[in-house]
């Protein structure tokens, strides 16, 4: 059969790449065509637009992008058309893909959706169109499951993909990491802030701010395979810190805390077990619209599906040098640590445990 996926971010990339190999597994003669990235392009299929050319972050960057963002709708919707799939798979990425199954159900494509756009935490309206343009929903976090059941639309709750990502990646020798890496032999605290050129100029400059005060620790940079060194350079300056490019999982395994963009790596800290302080910055019109439409409590899915505050969350003004080193201190305690670890253990035991992209899988294979 032939499959369209679309994923238009890093996390969509890695869950894509995920669906692909177990759908490649099911249906040995698929043919699949997608918008991704490089672990998508690794698996196997044909790339059609990279999530690069994809990804604005925050209200007003995706108006002065809007533009390009229109030309991407319309090409795709051409390219549909063209392949003539047997069905369409959206992963996350709601404000491109939704616009993308509305056409595509009045097109009577067979609509798939992986990973639910975030309808409960803002603008819920929105379930009424995807309950209209989708024919099967996938969600990996378990609320959302009685979220869309109040709505009385039944979607199939498959377990989170990153316990698998997480379980089959190849175990990194720490040793030979710090050697590739000149890392010192000192305990590792993992900067990690985010993917969007955005988000990264607003949150490693505070991130960074803090290393000097903690000389004992060697801070790293986790950075993203979307940016180069190059951009990062300007942003560390002569700040004595290292810096390794698109291995997050292998830095997080031999890390012993973390400074976290809000956003999935937060739940990928979380299952690695480190404790971590979740950042938030976004630019102040952003921010103010947000807080207008967003009704959670907390802002990183960790303490979204613990329904409570595991992991400190630094947002907007809050996110500052004296607060920073205030809550990194904190996570650095054994006391703090150990209650932190049994949170993280309950929180994996929710998720579901592993295989949700073949659970995933064999339901759109099945139903295609």
């Amino acid at each position: 059969m032939k499959y369209y996926i679309i994923a238009g971010e890093a996390s969509g990339d890695l869950h894509g790449s995920n669906l692909m190999k177990a759908i490649f597994e099911k249906d040995k003669d698929a043919d699949i065509r997608f918008w991704g990235g490089d672990l998508m392009k690794a698996t196997g299929g044909t790339i059609v637009r990279h999530y690069k050319e994809l990804a604005f972050m925050g209200f007003v960057e995706v108006l002065m992008n809007v533009s390009t963002i229109f030309k991407n709708i319309s090409f795709c919707k051409k390219d549909i058309a063209s392949f003539n799939p047997d069905v369409i798979v959206f992963i996350d990425y709601s404000g491109f893909n939704l616009r993308i199954a509305k056409w595509a159900k009045s097109e009577k494509y067979r609509t798939n959706y992986y990973i639910s756009p975030q309808v409960w935490a803002s603008r819920a309206s929105r379930v009424q169109s995807i309950k209209r343009d989708i024919d099967a929903m996938y969600v990996i976090l378990p609320f959302e499951k009685e979220f869309y059941k109040k709505y009385n639309y039944d979607v199939h709750f498959v377990g989170h993909p990153l316990i698998d990502a997480i379980a089959d990646r190849a175990q990194v020798d720490e040793v030979s990491f710090r050697k590739e890496y000149q890392l010192s032999n000192k305990p590792i605290i993992a900067l990690l802030p985010g993917s969007r050129k955005q988000e990264i100029t607003k949150m490693l400059s505070v991130m960074l701010s803090i290393a000097n005060k903690f000389d004992s620790y060697e801070f790293v940079i986790g950075g993203a395979p979307s940016q180069s060194f190059d951009f990062y350079k300007k942003i560390i300056g002569n700040r004595k810190v290292s810096f390794v490019n698109n291995r997050t999982y292998d830095l997080l395994s031999i890390s012993n805390a973390a400074l976290v963009a809000s956003g999935t790596a937060t739940l990928e800290t979380a299952l690695f077990k480190v404790p971590q302080v979740v950042c938030y910055k976004g630019s102040a019109i952003s921010y103010q619209i947000a807080k207008r439409i967003i009704t959670l409590k907390f802002i990183s899915l960790v303490n979204l599906i613990m329904d409570k505050e595991v992991v400190k969350e630094l947002i907007q003004n809050d996110f500052n040098t004296k607060n920073l080193e205030k809550e990194l201190s904190l996570i650095l305690d054994k006391e703090h640590q150990e209650k932190l670890f049994l949170d993280y253990f309950e929180l994996e035991k929710i998720l579901g445990g592993t295989g949700a992209s073949a659970k995933a899988a064999g339901l759109i294979v099945k139903n295609a």
